[in-house]
């Protein structure tokens, strides 16, 4: 049934005449819309209830998101911390703070951006995909759609005035969105510590390397000098040949008060004596110890010849070192001190710029300061039923409102209209080229 809609009365005036005449006006368009869907308000009233009951249904049956958040602060330059460090290895501190205030002023200490990037680099989402099985929770193929899924889920800003970073994942399992953004934050960390090639982390490098081979000098140095103090027992050159000397003038001395008691021995009792025959066996002993005291002026065995061990057993056995050898040892004595000194002297500096570039390399590496650690959300971040609800009821009652609006206008359509025909012939078209294939279905069925 078509809606009477009543014209208004507009009154006009024709000009050069005193007659007024009435004509009928033409509504509106709203206010004919409005009239349909008056006219239609049970039904509209019916369908609202029923997308309301069906709204109510979809926002319970969407499961519930979780979002967990961290903020971090990017680090900033080492600055004074690098010119102290400098300054304990001996270079400038000027020229550290001058370029320590230049690198400031051009920018260089705000590493947000670079943060940022890495976060949302594949080296740190591929870890995360294998490390939650992530291709099995989003329900996903291929790592690529899984990685899409993820950035999705992942909301990674950076404010442009604090420069503080923001983290938050969004999961259906509260945990695992806690536990997603720690593991951000961890894979930051290594993945800054394993690409850091700052010039400290290079010093390190090869100072470390040049240890190693001082290290290994050092050590040989020393075991060629234990083997030459051992083949011809210098312990200590300098204080063995006091005590040789002095114990040479000891002997020295009692050899002389011998040989004097000798004489006197001889005067009296004559040489067959017993008593000048022990005189003569004590003086022949003191000149035994002042012969091995002395020792010979032969030459050093080489180490390497076969004959050294021979040769070095008398030295090695006596309690003396023998004072014609002292000339003879000093010398390949002091070159093997004086190389085992030089290689402690040098791997004591190594030793201390070693440590020196490791705290300057762990300046230099950009370590994550965590503002707000990531905790496991009380509440859920999505849906939120009340306006799910009320936007789903909204849109269907527009749409339908929409639709009795629509099939009004085009019921009171001429059936000669030409947007009639059309849409008649179109409809015919489309019926019967989907209708062969149900054909088709009928007869092999």
């Amino acid at each position: 049934m078509e809606t009477q809609i009543e014209s208004a009365v507009v009154e006009t005036q024709v000009p050069g005449e005193h007659q007024i005449r009435r004509e009928p006006a033409i509504a509106p368009n709203w206010l004919c819309n409005l009239r349909i869907l008056w006219d239609r308000r049970r039904l509209l009233l019916r369908a609202t209830g029923i997308a309301f009951a069906v709204s109510v249904l979809v926002s319970l049956i969407i499961p519930k998101t979780y979002e967990s958040e961290a903020r971090i602060m990017p680090p900033e330059g080492a600055g004074s911390s690098s010119a102290l460090i400098s300054a304990l290895a001996g270079r400038s501190l000027e020229g550290e703070l001058l370029g320590g205030l230049a690198a400031g002023l051009m920018g260089s200490h705000n590493n947000g951006a670079l943060f940022v990037e890495v976060l949302r680099s594949s080296s740190v989402t591929g870890r995360l995909i294998d490390r939650f099985n992530l291709q099995h929770v989003y329900h996903k193929r291929y790592r690529i759609d899984t990685a899409k899924v993820l950035a999705r889920k992942t909301t990674i800003t950076q404010d442009k005035k604090s420069g503080m970073i923001s983290v938050s994942v969004k999961d259906h399992d509260p945990r695992r969105a806690r536990d997603m953004v720690q593991a951000y934050l961890e894979e930051l960390n290594v993945v800054v510590n394993r690409t850091s090639t700052s010039s400290a982390h290079q010093e390190r490098v090869f100072i470390e390397k040049r240890l190693a081979s001082v290290r290994s000098n050092l050590e040989h140095a020393q075991e060629a000098m234990s083997e030459f103090s051992s083949t011809h027992s210098t312990i200590d050159l300098r204080e063995q040949t006091r005590a040789t000397v002095e114990s040479e003038a000891k002997v020295n001395g009692e050899l002389i008060a011998a040989q004097g008691e000798l004489e006197s021995l001889q005067q009296i009792y004559g040489d067959g004596n017993v008593r000048v025959r022990a005189a003569e066996a004590r003086i022949g002993s003191f000149k035994r110890e002042l012969n091995r005291m002395g020792g010979s002026a032969a030459p050093l065995a080489s180490q390497d010849d076969p004959a050294a061990e021979v040769s070095a057993k008398p030295i090695s056995a006596e309690s003396y070192l023998p004072l014609r050898q002292v000339p003879r040892l000093a010398v390949p004595y002091a070159n093997l001190f004086r190389e085992v000194r030089v290689q402690e002297t040098v791997y004591d500096l190594l030793t201390q710029q070693y440590e020196i570039a490791r705290i300057q390399e762990a300046k230099d590496v950009p370590a994550v300061s965590v503002i707000d650690a990531p905790g496991i959300p009380e509440k859920k971040s999505f849906p939120p039923r009340a306006i799910l609800t009320l936007a789903l009821t909204f849109g269907f009652i527009v749409l339908f409102s929409a639709f009795l609006i629509a099939r009004h206008s085009w019921l009171a359509l001429d059936t000669d209209d030409p947007r009639r025909a059309f849409a008649a012939e179109v409809a015919r078209t489309t019926s019967g080229v989907l209708g062969r294939p149900l054909r088709r279905v009928r007869r092999s069925a």
